[in-house]
């Protein structure tokens, strides 16, 4: 559906609270447009909005859509919505999340689409930073919070757009973007897509999306990134630890922080030595991807290292949340094997005597689908929980558990537990914990909450003390 969304005056978003939507709505407020939205509970999200002048209801009711002129919805919204019965009784347009980013970044000359299976909202988030801190002055879309630009959305007075590109339900098909970034093509999303190469036809699509005076930036070190490039005919740029890339990066060391520190080379010639306050070597590849990406829009690189060190990394990216009885509390989005690994290969360059990983699965299909890869993901961990899975958007159809999985790891000779219950986690944690070791949350759901109740039992326990 083709639309011009300045003749819509009042828009509706059914689920306006997530992370996306509530961005794009900020979007639309700032552009003059009435937002009305709603949800299935509140947030510091959907108060934030409300602040700006937006009318939101909690929970979904078919009365929310009356008088607005144009519907949008996210991919969790389905045909029994009672909002999108009204709507469609009452003949108003809907429009999916994806379809309305990208009409609003068709509006933009420079519109910037960072795409892969892993590491989209760090990479978007320190284009974002380096352009804004360079005077550069983008509109930003990102899929986390970032403290630097005081949120998950940025509006600016430039002709920059930057965004995360998704591939779930072929949302990024809907974009326009000038530059379009593959930081790496993994099986995932395998509800919708049927296997690998069909991910990989969807990532091909994607950057021949590209106009032909844009850019492609893509990672040079990843195999299937690689194969997806062999049918694009455009201008492409890569990046990698491979000294055949556009952009690489030699020297690699690691502080007693885990952070690291590397040489960059453009073309073969060195630029600057760079330092991350993020760790991983994965996020090597991330600020490889933002140089190539903010020097084909004109940025000076040799004027940027100081700003690369200043970017702390995004909310839920190995997020220090505190310390209790000397073991620190890290949070992480992670929910895909390869993301995992990359983070408790992080976790081993920090210091720590144990690491004690906590993981809630996301999604039941992409449980089933990967549970071996899952299984072999979590031996750098030295004990292991396991809670329920995360449904998200599924229905549990019973064809797996969580007790699956942590079968799979026992079975490789790895600690493991599962439990259910969160407060049951954090009494085992509580009971388990000893100074210098390193408590790791990871996943995609609520999880997170188990390292902030065990935070503010200890709280709570000094102010009793």
């Amino acid at each position: 559906m083709i639309i011009d969304i300045e003749n819509f005056k009042r828009v509706h978003f059914i689920g306006i609270g997530g992370i996306s939507m509530s961005g794009l709505a900020h979007i639309m407020l700032n552009s003059g447009h009435i937002v009305t939205g709603s949800d299935i509970k509140d947030s510091h999200i959907i108060k934030k909005l409300r602040n700006e002048g937006a009318i939101i209801n909690i929970p979904h009711s078919a009365s929310n859509v009356d008088g607005a002129d144009l519907v949008v919805y996210t991919a969790a919204v389905k045909e029994d919505n009672p909002e999108m019965i009204r709507a469609r009784e009452l003949n108003i347009p809907t429009i999916d999340r994806a379809t309305l980013l990208g009409e609003i970044m068709k509006k933009y000359t420079y519109g910037v689409g960072v795409a892969g299976s892993h590491g989209k909202t760090t990479t978007t988030s320190l284009i974002s930073v380096l352009l804004e801190e360079m005077n550069y002055d983008p509109t930003v879309l990102v899929g986390g919070e970032v403290d630097i630009i005081g949120g998950n959305v940025r509006v600016g007075n430039s002709e920059y757009f930057i965004t995360e590109a998704c591939e779930y339900t072929d949302s990024f098909l809907k974009f326009y973007p000038y530059i379009a970034v593959i930081l790496n093509v993994d099986s995932d999303h395998l509800d919708y897509f049927k296997n690998i190469d069909n991910i990989k036809q969807s990532f091909t699509q994607f950057a021949n999306l590209v106009p032909n005076d844009g850019f492609v930036v893509a990672c040079g070190d990843d195999p299937n990134t690689m194969s997806v490039l062999k049918n694009v005919n455009r201008n492409i740029i890569t990046f990698g630890l491979d000294s055949n890339c556009t952009w690489n990066a030699k020297n690699i060391k690691f502080d007693e922080k885990g952070f690291p520190s590397f040489d960059v080379y453009h073309n073969g010639t060195f630029v600057e030595r760079f330092e991350l306050s993020i760790v991983g070597k994965h996020n090597i590849l991330n600020a490889l991807a933002t140089l190539s990406v903010c020097h084909l829009l004109g940025v000076d690189i040799k004027k940027t290292p100081d700003i690369i060190k200043k970017f702390k990394g995004t909310h839920r990216r190995f997020e220090f949340k505190g310390t209790i009885d000397g073991a620190v509390i890290i949070d992480d989005y992670a929910h895909h094997p390869t993301e995992i690994k990359a983070t408790l290969s992080s976790a081993l360059n920090y210091p720590h005597n144990r690491i004690i990983c906590v993981f809630q699965p996301h999604t039941y299909t992409r449980t089933y689908s990967l549970l071996n890869d899952f299984a072999a993901s979590f031996d750098d961990a030295d004990i292991t929980i396991i809670t329920d899975i995360y449904a998200a958007r599924e229905k549990d159809t019973g064809i797996v558990r969580a007790e699956d999985l942590a079968n799979l790891i026992k079975d490789r000779g790895n600690e493991v537990y599962y439990i259910k219950e969160f407060s049951d986690i954090v009494d085992y944690l509580k009971g388990t914990i000893k100074n210098g070791d390193l408590v790791i949350t990871i996943g995609a759901g609520d999880v997170y909450e188990i390292g902030n109740m065990l935070l503010n039992f200890n709280k709570k326990a000094a102010i009793g003390a």
